[in-house]
């Protein structure tokens, strides 16, 4: 008789639940590639822009967009067998960036996710996760009409390593958005595995 023990079976094995943030300017899309790769129908804490926000939301080259998200977007996908990722969007507006802090406790990783049309929106994002050492990459999402810029041009004006990745991306694309997601959760792995890793 066989006394080596057999694997569990796939379905007993707990999954790894990894918590990621998604950031980036007012109307960068973060909405939105939440709400495209989510499994489950997502939370959503939008409201109308108002008349209240004249004067304090920068909406110049976003004027068509009539919502905005006051606290959070949560969704969750599962990237293969046993990985799943709960997404947490944050609110763009400098307003609610008292959220970030309650948002990020306890993630693996970030996104943030750049219209270049407003790239200076991100900035903040980015300094962000470098203040918190919280591993991200860099999503340029491909907006209608958008000039497309080549990855090292966004590198040199944003100013970040050349080891943090930036991907091209149309977060509107199930697809597009889970590679976003992959290349994010690998670049997370690479310095976790790299030598001299905490």
């Amino acid at each position: 008789m066989d006394s080596v023990h057999p694997e569990p079976a796939p379905d007993t094995a707990p999954p790894l639940v990894i918590k990621i943030v998604i950031a980036g300017g007012f109307g960068a899309g973060k909405t939105t590639l939440v709400g495209s790769v989510s499994d489950i129908q997502p939370l959503r804490t939008e409201a109308q822009l108002s008349d209240r926000g004249v004067g304090v939301d920068d909406t110049s080259g976003v004027d068509q967009k009539s919502t905005t998200t006051v606290a959070m977007d949560f969704g969750r996908i599962t990237l293969r067998y046993g990985l799943v990722l709960y997404l947490f969007g944050t609110p763009g507006q400098e307003r609610f960036r008292f959220m970030w802090d309650e948002l990020a406790s306890g993630a693996l990783g970030g996104v943030v996710l750049v219209d270049t049309r407003r790239l200076e929106e991100c900035f903040p994002a980015i300094d962000y996760f470098e203040r918190q050492r919280l591993p991200f990459i860099v999503a340029v999402n491909g907006f209608d009409g958008a000039v497309r810029h080549d990855s090292e041009k966004i590198r040199v004006a944003l100013d970040i390593p050349g080891d943090i990745p930036i991907v091209q991306c149309d977060v509107r694309e199930r697809a597009s958005g889970k590679h976003v997601l992959m290349t994010l959760v690998e670049h997370v792995l690479a310095l976790t595995t790299r030598p001299g890793a905490r």
